[in-house]
């Protein structure tokens, strides 16, 4: 019998150590597979670049009228746009920055074309969070981003997820580009915290910089707990807000893709935030599990006011995503949602697009796909919907710092 015993012990073990075998393998396997596919999408040197726009793209995004530009090109002013075929004209991302300051210099109000921080104003850091896998956390914080960049704001997109996507999203993959550090991970650890100036990088967008994440985010998890139970932790909770402070003139607006559960990274986010963006997919089990989750939010972040934070914030709002408007039990939801929070909740919401989702397959963002990729109906109603999203968010900046 005591014989048998150990025969099927020493099984179990045999399987799990073949199982643990089995999952670096294919972690390998995938790596490299993802690797070669990013080397081959963006050859030589596999960086990606912003795709151009047309007239009307540029005009749509400096809010000016495509005649005007027209008249910009012919007259000589402003950079010089590329001509198609077709007599076309197409701008590249520098060109409507250059026209942005361009026409700032004439423009009837300060900020009419470069809509960023004036004196006075405070820098922005808005917290994208939601612990439940598919509510369209990552999703959000891209698009945010580049809309806020294309539309002139200074933007800092810190990935503060372990899994990272929003760091593929921009063409950095964690596993072959991140193998000695540069997360956020070195400005905020413990021991020899590095200058944040040293993860930032450049994107192939002239207002976005970039602080990818990688599995090394866990790291700060780990050592937060050795770290409080020797005294060596201070407050660790500011210690991205502390981080974010020395380079707080570089930027207008830092966008943060928190991770997808309440840790010690969620909680320094939070302490970091002036602005709080809960992503919400209007189906009972995910709204039965935020329920959980704010539940516990607010018992963290009273444990967090109780150590000296402050933990108030200038708005905090809920974002309906992978919304179907011809789904009657989500219309009801969403329904609900409305009535319970009010005008917590955004009037626009993020409408599902497999255009978003095949855009994705590429490892691009919907901003980044030329429209002729898809079927023009499907590219216009996704795009209009994370307009509104986007745009109604650079609003409530507007709001903050006071102007209308």
């Amino acid at each position: 019998m005591n014989t048998a015993r150990r025969e099927q012990r020493a099984g179990r073990d045999l399987d799990q150590e073949n199982l643990n075998t089995v999952i670096r393998q294919h972690s390998e396997w995938l790596a490299s597979q993802l690797h070669a596919q990013r080397e081959n999408l963006f050859p030589p040197d596999a960086h990606k670049a912003m795709r151009k726009f047309t007239s009307g793209e540029a005009a749509a995004l400096l809010d000016v009228n495509d005649s005007y530009l027209r008249k910009l090109h012919l007259d000589g002013k402003g950079p010089s746009p590329e001509l198609t075929a077709g007599n076309r004209r197409m701008y590249s991302v520098q060109d409507i920055q250059e026209l942005r300051e361009l026409l700032e210099k004439t423009a009837r109000s300060v900020g009419d074309y470069l809509p960023g921080r004036q004196l006075g104003d405070k820098l922005q850091i808005i917290g994208v969070m939601n612990f439940k896998g598919g509510s369209g956390k990552t999703t959000t914080s891209a698009h945010l981003a580049q809309r806020l960049a294309l539309k002139g704001y200074r933007v800092l997109a810190i990935d503060l997820d372990p899994q990272a996507s929003m760091t593929a999203l921009h063409g950095v993959q964690p596993e072959y580009d991140l193998q000695d550090g540069g997360t956020l991970y070195d400005a905020i650890r413990y021991e020899k915290p590095a200058p944040i100036r040293d993860v930032i990088r450049k994107t192939y967008l002239p207002n976005l910089d970039l602080i990818p994440g990688n599995l090394e985010l866990m790291e700060f998890e780990h050592e937060t707990p050795r770290a409080l139970a020797q005294g060596n932790a201070g407050l660790f909770f500011f210690r991205v807000k502390e981080a974010l402070a020395q380079v707080d003139a570089d930027y207008d607006v830092v966008v943060i893709d928190c991770p997808p559960q309440l840790g010690f990274l969620t909680m320094s986010a939070l302490s970091a935030a002036t602005g709080v963006l809960v992503t919400i997919h209007p189906e009972m089990l995910d709204v039965m599990s935020m329920s959980q989750f704010l539940r516990m939010t607010a018992d963290l972040m009273d444990v967090i006011a109780e150590s000296g934070a402050d933990m108030s914030h200038d708005w905090m709002r809920y974002l309906l995503t992978r919304y179907e408007p011809t789904d009657a039990p989500q219309n009801r939801i969403v329904a609900f949602l409305r009535t319970m929070y009010g005008d917590k909740v955004l009037n626009a919401p993020m409408l599902k697009s497999t255009a978003i989702s095949d855009a994705g397959l590429t490892k691009q963002t919907l901003y980044e796909v030329d429209r002729s990729a898809f079927t023009r109906s499907t590219y216009d109603r996704a795009i209009e919907s994370l307009n509104a999203v986007n745009d109604e968010i650079a609003q409530l900046i507007q709001q903050t710092w006071g102007r209308k």
